[in-house]
């Protein structure tokens, strides 16, 4: 009697661990594409210049606790170098070479370590991470510091990253013969939106 009893409570116990401890677990997200966007805002010596994409991939694993972003255990994310427009076909052509997007079809970004997460509110964090970005093939760690809110579902990331082009071995792009040179130094914006 007294080990059916015991039985009871252990498997009482395990059960409460188990669902109390639910909430940590690591979840899996999925890039929202229609959701997201991303700009690169730059510079020319006639004027400044933005392009935007909207095809992207990506993925994320986070630990929420009571709706609040606790961990993040892998972040991918990236675009189709070819999905940047501009508005005008001449320019983005001239990017495309620049990025060599015959052979490097994506710019990717891979999380390698979270250094600190601030949580201004229950759904409002900041997250101070580094992690592989890389353009036309060149592989490179850059420091990346972005908002994460929490709703539901659903995690928003969003902020932006000064880049130089030329750490990336990639030539500014030109046009009209040369006449027109873009800066070397680029704005990234980002909202990337993950769900479940």
């Amino acid at each position: 009697m007294r080990t059916k009893k015991n039985f009871w409570l252990v498997l009482g116990s395990f059960l409460i661990m188990a669902f109390t401890g639910q909430s940590l677990v690591a979840q899996s997200y999925n890039v929202d594409s229609n959701a997201s966007n991303l700009k690169v805002l730059g510079t020319s010596n006639i004027h400044d210049w933005e392009m935007e994409a909207k095809d992207f991939q990506g993925s994320m694993k986070a630990q929420i606790e009571d709706g609040q972003l606790v961990q993040i255990d892998g972040l991918q994310f990236g675009v189709v170098a070819e999905s940047l427009k501009s508005g005008k076909g001449g320019m983005d052509k001239n990017t495309y070479k620049a990025l060599d997007t015959d052979d490097h079809q994506r710019i990717i970004f891979e999380l390698q370590d979270v250094k600190n997460i601030d949580c201004t509110s229950k759904t409002n964090c900041k997250v101070t991470t580094t992690g592989y970005l890389t353009i036309a093939g060149t592989k490179k760690l850059v420091d990346l510091t972005f908002d994460a809110k929490v709703s539901g579902d659903k995690v928003t990331l969003s902020g932006d990253k000064k880049l130089k082009m030329t750490d990336f071995k990639v030539d500014p792009p030109t046009a009209m013969f040369g006449t027109i040179t873009t800066g070397e130094d680029v704005t990234v914006k980002f909202k990337s939106v993950f769900t479940k």
